[in-house]
């Protein structure tokens, strides 16, 4: 070969290599930080990058991005928390993607890889002390987040977004990088890398003609006004797989939780096949409810089952009438109805009983059968409402608002506001088609429940 083919193939490769270094940076690898300006508690230490405790932060020096993949790995000790930040600068715009394993946060839905204000996020794919990957990636209008490779948000940003106090900066531009710690804890980073992607190669005409209209869509403002954005009632049937559900939940901006029916001719009928749901679902983006069936699910599933899931609800539409016949509420042949006012009272018992039993959540509450519902107002009377709301109270399980029956009413829901109950969206779907939780948000808005009026669930990992 040739000096001169020898000098072109050198220079070449010099050629690619400098192509591949401008649009790929490392920006933390274990040895130093000049890359970044730093405030507060921010060091080196056993080749990892620490922000200890709140208030510290470290912003990435000559860092005008636009589009790009950015890689971090990292983790949170105990009470560690904070955010990562892009298309910022020194007036606090850009977005925040959350870092934040605790489960046990009284801001339980701003969890790790939560497009803050956007897409927030009511379970941790991870937990503290332990190492994980995060990549973000910025195309165009598109924002794409990953844990540990698992997409977790996936977002398009429409040509007029919707914004709400103090989230008006919150929208994409171009700026630098930071990362900031804003718990009592640390935030470790042992990675930090970026790479430059290409606009021309970028399709937005396209990505704007499937975004939403965020004007009209309740579901975002919910994260903006930083609602808990969780529908706690959902059923894996009619093909509904956790795939689809996870896809669905990213498309919506929903989260759910994902429940097996559990009881004597349900899908899930004792302790092994529950451990087996859990197994399979707990790395799972979805928080995981149990749905106790019939009156014997307390007495057919140990407590250590029970307990591994993260709440359980039941409900009152199984029972023995007066007849002592078997009775699903919601079967009209099973429904025998011989006087109407004796019928309602029965149902009360019922419920009454039902709430004696270990759940966290009453679910289809205040249902009446189709022979009675048309005269809904007139068979709630107010001394019915009442006995079931003190025990309710009793109880301290929370209400579902439910989508499926659209119950309880205005009337039931300021009642057991006043009386401090918790609350639940459910949409009970019965159909992988699923609802935006439009009825829970009309009772949301109209009874003007607030962040601390909903059912934290116990996460567990």
């Amino acid at each position: 070969m040739s000096r001169t083919i020898i000098l072109l193939l050198v220079l070449s490769s010099i050629w690619l290599s400098s192509c591949t270094d401008s649009k790929s940076r490392i920006l933390f690898n274990g040895n130093e930080n000049k890359d970044w300006q730093t405030a507060g508690n921010v060091s080196i230490n056993d080749s990892t990058l620490i922000l200890s405790g709140p208030n510290s932060r470290a912003t990435l020096k000559n860092g005008e991005y636009k589009d790009f993949d950015l890689k971090l790995v990292l983790r949170t000790t105990q009470n560690g928390k904070g955010f990562i930040c892009f298309h910022t600068d020194d007036s606090g715009k850009g977005y925040r993607i959350a870092i934040n394993n605790d489960a046990t946060d009284p801001i339980w839905w701003r969890m790790t890889g939560s497009l803050l204000s956007v897409r927030n996020l009511t379970k941790s794919l991870v937990k503290d002390n332990q190492w994980f990957t995060m990549n973000i990636r910025v195309e165009g209008q598109s924002i794409a987040v990953k844990v540990n490779g698992e997409p977790v948000v996936e977002y398009i940003e429409p040509a007029h977004p919707l914004r709400i106090s103090p989230n008006e900066k919150c929208i994409l531009s171009n700026g630098t990088i930071s990362v900031a710690s804003k718990g009592d804890g640390a935030l470790e980073f042992k990675n930090i890398s970026i790479e430059a992607l290409d606009r021309k190669d970028i399709n937005i005409p396209a990505q704007l003609a499937i975004a939403k209209d965020e004007q009209n869509d309740d579901i975002l403002h919910l994260h903006q006004e930083d609602f808990p954005v969780l529908d706690y009632h959902v059923h894996l049937k009619g093909g509904f797989t956790k795939e689809a559900a996870a896809k669905q939940s990213r498309k919506t901006g929903i989260n759910y939780a994902i429940a097996p029916n559990c009881g004597i001719g349900f899908p899930v009928t004792n302790d092994i096949e529950v451990f087996n749901f859990l197994d399979t679902m707990r790395t799972q983006p979805f928080i995981l409810a149990m749905q106790g069936e019939g009156r014997e699910w307390a007495t057919t599933f140990s407590e250590e089952a029970r307990q591994g899931f993260d709440f359980v609800f039941t409900d009152a539409l199984t029972f023995n009438d007066l007849r002592g016949q078997r009775v699903h509420l919601w079967v009209n042949e099973e429904v025998v109805i011989n006087d109407e006012q004796q019928y309602m009272d029965m149902i009360v018992d019922r419920i009454c009983s039902v709430l004696q039993e270990p759940a966290d959540v009453y679910v289809n509450p205040f249902f009446l059968p189709e022979q009675m519902n048309d005269r809904y107002d007139a068979f709630w009377t107010e001394d019915r409402i009442d006995k079931v709301i003190d025990a309710l109270v009793k109880s301290g399980m929370a209400l579902e608002i439910n989508e499926l029956y659209s119950i309880p009413n205005k009337a039931i829901i300021m009642k057991a506001k006043r009386a401090g109950i918790k609350f639940t969206f459910g949409s009970n779907n019965i159909s992988p088609e699923m609802g935006r939780l439009e009825y829970s948000i009309r009772m949301k808005r109209e009874c003007n429940l607030m962040q601390l009026d909903m059912y934290k669930p116990k996460v567990k990992l």
